[in-house]
């Protein structure tokens, strides 16, 4: 198996970053569509536990309206092979400074690479 194949890496870099960009716009269609439509995919959010594309669908068109643009940091996307790949960073949300972490688990699917783990939490508050 061939680690971060520089085509591929590259690839899942994209779609890490497009997955990004539309979470600091809030821009549910696009957050939505990167989650692979199965009801095995899941995503462990900071005070959910959401089973399947639809839970995770109707987690996001009912969330408020808020600020979620953050910086990352620490960003490390690695490859196995040709159709699956990792994600992991830190982040740190603008407005509050708060502190946290993201794992994503990607796989290439017909429709393009898509997220079928996450994992996002907080870090303990600093004083």
């Amino acid at each position: 198996m061939r680690l971060n194949d520089p085509a591929v890496l590259a690839e899942v870099t994209a779609a890490f970053q497009v997955y990004e960009k539309a979470l600091n716009a809030n821009d549910v269609a696009t957050l939505t569509a990167l989650f692979w439509k199965s009801s095995l995919t899941i995503r462990f959010g900071i005070g959910e536990n959401l089973y399947g594309h639809d839970a995770i669908t109707a987690f996001r068109h009912a969330r408020p309206n808020i600020d979620l643009r953050r910086t990352l940091s620490n960003t490390v996307i690695t490859t196995y092979g040709d159709d699956f790949a990792t994600a992991n960073t830190e982040f740190s949300k603008r407005d509050t400074g708060r502190r946290g972490r993201q794992s994503q688990t990607w796989m290439r699917t017909e429709a393009g690479w898509r997220v079928v783990s996450a994992h996002v939490s907080f870090l303990p508050a600093q004083d």
